[in-house]
């Protein structure tokens, strides 16, 4: 299954994105986690039958556009944005799949927009991040500071892609192919080398996230289908107690957790591929 290069035009900004399959298969929009991009699934889409899957560079990653000057990025934001890349797709109703922030993004849309919203593929995330109300003014006071602090940093330059792989494969622990391949589409040719495409603003402390309370409450509201895969062993942030937690908001939820690492779907895809075909066997055609 080959990749097709789209490009999605939205009211306020351009989305682009690698559309797989066929047109007539299940309808898929595929959300990448954070400073990832599209490609993050090339590797577990062509492992996915019977289905017209899109998978979009969100705004400020990859190859999509930015956001306008003094915008910030919060995941409440990219809700519109995904529903927006469905109504450029001519979509009504789609199924869901979601990668870490993909995956936040991907389970509140399934609340928030349930008459959109089949079902939720989910891979390591289940609801953004929280914060207890004793740090929200900390919190708050590092974004205002970071803000600020942006506009004297520059971009760091690579010499060539090589050395931008092996950046990213120490900060994440990947291997060199899922490496290479989010880095190719994640960066873009300047003076003396490459950069990152990715907006620099997406590095910013977030001026406000939900709490735990709060963030059950979204889940409670998740009706659709709902699949969670999740890596052995978890990370920091989003610890088997925690995903117990968020589970049991879920009515119906089903989870398969795999070895592996938080790309899992990029480094591994046959295993969650197979996870996400069993699921959709057990589910009513409508």
């Amino acid at each position: 299954m080959s990749a097709t290069e789209i490009e999605l035009a939205l009211p306020h900004l351009t989305l682009r994105g690698l559309a797989f399959g066929r047109p007539g298969g299940e309808r898929v929009l595929a959300v990448h986690g954070w400073l990832d991009n599209a490609a993050s699934f090339g590797a577990l889409a062509p492992r996915l039958d019977d289905v017209e899957l899109v998978a979009i560079d969100l705004p400020g990653h990859g190859r999509s556009d930015h956001r306008a000057a003094g915008a910030y990025y919060h995941y409440v934001d990219y809700l519109g944005d995904v529903l927006g890349a469905a109504d450029a797709l001519g979509w009504d109703r789609f199924t869901v799949l979601g990668h870490s922030l993909g995956a936040a993004i991907a389970s509140v849309l399934a609340a928030a927009a349930p008459a959109r919203v089949r079902q939720a593929w989910l891979i390591e995330g289940l609801g953004p991040i929280a914060t207890p109300e004793s740090k929200a003014l900390d919190l708050l006071r590092q974004a205002l500071a970071d803000r600020e602090a942006i506009a004297a940093k520059s971009l760091r330059v690579f010499a060539g892609l090589d050395v931008a792989v092996a950046a990213r494969m120490q900060a994440n622990g990947l291997s060199e192919a899922a490496a290479r391949a989010l880095v190719e589409r994640g960066t873009r040719r300047t003076e003396g080398g490459f950069v990152w495409s990715s907006d620099p603003r997406l590095t910013l402390t977030s001026a406000i996230r939900l709490t735990e309370a709060q963030i059950l409450a979204y889940l409670a509201g998740i009706a659709c289908p709902t699949l969670l895969v999740t890596a052995e062993p978890s990370p920091p942030y989003f610890t088997r107690e925690v995903v117990e937690r968020r589970c049991a908001a879920v009515a119906g939820i089903e989870r398969v957790a795999l070895p592996g690492t938080h790309h899992l779907h990029l480094e591994d895809p046959a295993p969650v591929a197979a996870a996400i075909a069993a699921f959709r066997a057990r589910q009513p055609r409508d």
